[in-house]
C-alpha cells in the first residue's frame, strides 16, 4: 500500500471506528433506557392494576358481608356465597374465584370444570404453584401474585397479577386477578418506538460515517491530484534544468578546450612546421632551441589536466577528500585573491567514497557561487567527522541572500538544488542559512548509517 493510500486510510479509519463506538454505545444506553422506562411504565401501569384489584375485592366481600360479616356459618349460607360471587363479573375477562385451604375449586364462573378438583399441586409454565402461592398470600393478610393462567376471550396464556384474601371462619381464599397483556403491549409499544428512534439514529450514524468518509477520499484524492500536478510540474522543470545544466556544462568545455586547448597546439603545430621547415632547409635561419615549443606544449598539458581535474579530480581519488579541498581552495585564493582558510579534522578511513564526492561538489559548487555573487573577502572550510557524523561547512563574510526566495524563484540556477539534491539522495542533511555578512552552507552525513 503506497504511503497517501496509508495516509487516507489512517484518516478515515478513526473517524470510522469512532462512528462506530458512538453507535454501539447508543444502542447501549437506548437498551437501558427501555428497560428503565419500560419497568417505570409496567410499575406505573400495574400501580393502578392493584387498586382496581383492591376495589374489586371490597366489592365482592360488601357483596357476601350480610351471611359472612353476620356470622353465619352454615352450608346454605356458603352455598348462597358461592352464587353470588359466581355472578360477578367486570369486564370481558374478570371474575372472582375461591378455593378452600386445601386447594379445592369453590367459585370459578369461567371455566366451572373446575369447581370441586382440588388445584394444590398445579403449576404455570413457569413452575409456579399457583392456588399455593394464592392461598399464602391470602393467609399473610392479602397480598399480590403473577402467575400465567388462560384467558377466557382468548384462550391463550397469559399473565396475571392476583390479588387474594383469606376468610378464616369459612377457611376460603376468595381472590380476583387483572391480565397483563396491556402491560406487555405497552411495554412493546415503547421498545419497538425506542428500536425506530434507534434505527432512525444509526441510519443518520451511516450517512454522516459515508459522507465524511467520502469527503475525506474525495479530499484526499483531490490533494493527491494536486500534489501529483505540481509534482510533474516540478519534475519537468527539474529536468529542464538538468539538461540546461548539461548543455552549459558542454559548452563550457567546449569552450575550454576551442579557445585554450586547440589554440595552443595549433601554436604548437606552426612552430613545430617552423622547426621542420628549417630543418629542411639548412640553408635558412639556423634552427634553434626548441624551449619555447616545448613550454607551449607543457602549458596545453596543465590545461587538460585541469579541465579533466575539474569534472572527476585526481585529488580526491589519489589524496583523499581534505586534500582536495586544500586543493581548490588554494586554487580560489591564487585565483581570485580571496582569504581561504580549510581546516579538515578528520579519519580518513572513515569516509566513504560515495559522500566524499557528494561533500567535494557541493564545496566545488558552494565556492564557485561565492567568487561569482558574494563579493566577499573571507572563506572557512571546515571538514570535521566528529561524533558519528560527516560534516562540511562553509562560510563567507559576503553580501548574502534571501535563501528561501532564491529557493522558490524559478529563475533561479540549478546550483542550489543540485547541492541539495545530490546530498538528501545519499542520505544526508543540507542547511543554508544566510543574511548580509554571513553565509553559512552545512552538509553532513551519518557515518554509522554509511559505514
Amino acid at each position: 500500500m503506497k504511503l497517501k493510500a496509508k495516509i487516507l486510510m489512517l484518516a478515515v479509519a478513526p473517524l470510522l471506528l469512532a462512528i462506530a463506538v458512538i453507535g454501539g454505545l447508543l444502542v447501549v444506553e437506548t437498551q437501558r433506557l427501555e428497560r428503565q422506562q419500560a419497568q417505570v411504565l409496567e410499575d406505573v401501569l400495574l400501580s393502578t392494576k392493584r387498586e382496581e384489584l383492591h376495589s374489586y375485592i371490597a366489592l365482592a366481600l360488601t357483596s357476601i358481608d350480610h351471611l359472612y360479616g353476620a356470622g353465619r356459618d352454615d352450608q346454605a349460607a356458603k352455598e348462597q356465597a358461592k352464587a353470588i360471587l359466581s355472578s360477578m363479573n367486570f369486564g370481558d375477562d374478570g371474575y372472582f374465584y375461591a378455593y378452600a385451604d386445601d386447594g379445592l375449586n369453590l367459585v370459578h364462573p369461567r371455566q366451572p370444570e373446575l369447581v370441586g378438583t382440588n388445584l394444590w399441586d398445579m403449576r404455570d409454565a413457569d413452575g409456579t404453584y399457583v392456588i399455593r402461592e394464592l392461598i399464602a398470600r391470602a393467609k399473610e393478610g392479602g397480598g399480590f401474585q403473577r402467575y400465567l393462567w388462560p384467558k377466557p376471550s382468548t384462550g391463550k396464556i397469559e399473565r396475571k397479577l392476583g390479588y387474594s384474601v383469606y376468610l378464616p371462619r369459612w377457611g376460603w381464599m376468595l381472590g380476583t386477578g387483572i391480565y397483563l397483556d396491556d402491560v406487555d403491549a405497552a411495554a412493546a409499544r415503547l421498545r419497538g418506538n425506542l428500536l425506530a428512534s434507534v434505527r432512525q439514529t444509526l441510519v443518520g450514524l451511516a450517512a454522516v460515517a459515508v459522507i465524511a468518509a467520502l469527503a475525506v477520499f474525495a479530499g484526499g484524492l483531490a490533494l493527491n491530484i494536486s500534489e501529483q500536478r505540481q509534482a510533474d510540474r516540478k519534475l519537468k522543470a527539474l529536468a529542464h534544468r538538468v539538461v540546461s545544466s548539461q548543455e552549459e556544462e558542454r559548452a563550457r568545455v567546449s569552450r575550454e578546450l576551442h579557445d585554450h586547448i586547440c589554440q595552443l597546439l595549433v601554436s604548437i603545430k606552426y612552430q613545430f612546421e617552423l622547426v621542420g621547415h628549417r630543418l629542411a632547409h639548412p640553408g635558412d635561419a639556423p634552427v634553434t632551441a626548441i624551449d619555447r615549443e616545448i613550454s607551449a606544449l607543457s602549458k596545453a598539458i596543465g590545461e587538460v589536466r585541469r579541465i579533466s581535474h575539474d569534472l572527476r579530480p585526481a585529488l580526491l581519488d589519489d589524496l583523499g577528500l581534505p586534500a582536495a579541498l586544500e586543493h581548490i581552495g588554494n586554487e580560489l585564493a591564487q585565483r581570485s585573491g580571496l582569504e581561504v582558510r580549510v581546516s579538515p579534522q578528520v579519519h580518513e578511513e572513515r569516509l566513504p567514497e560515495l559522500q566524499a564526492v557528494s561533500l567535494f561538489r557541493v564545496a566545488q559548487e558552494a565556492l564557485r557561487n561565492v567568487e561569482r555573487h558574494a563579493q566577499a573577502k573571507h572563506i572557512d572550510i571546515r571538514l570535521d567527522d566528529a561524533g558519528d557524523r560527516l560534516e562540511l561547512r562553509i562560510t563567507d563574510d559576503g553580501v548574502g541572500f534571501d535563501v528561501k526566495n532564491i529557493e522558490q524563484s524559478r529563475d533561479r540556477g540549478i546550483g542550489l538544488t543540485n547541492m541539495r539534491e545530490r546530498v538528501e539522495r545519499n542520505g544526508g542533511t543540507f542547511q543554508l542559512i544566510s543574511h548580509p555578512g554571513h553565509t553559512a552552507l552545512t552538509a553532513s552525513f551519518p557515518l554509522t548509517a554509511v559505514a
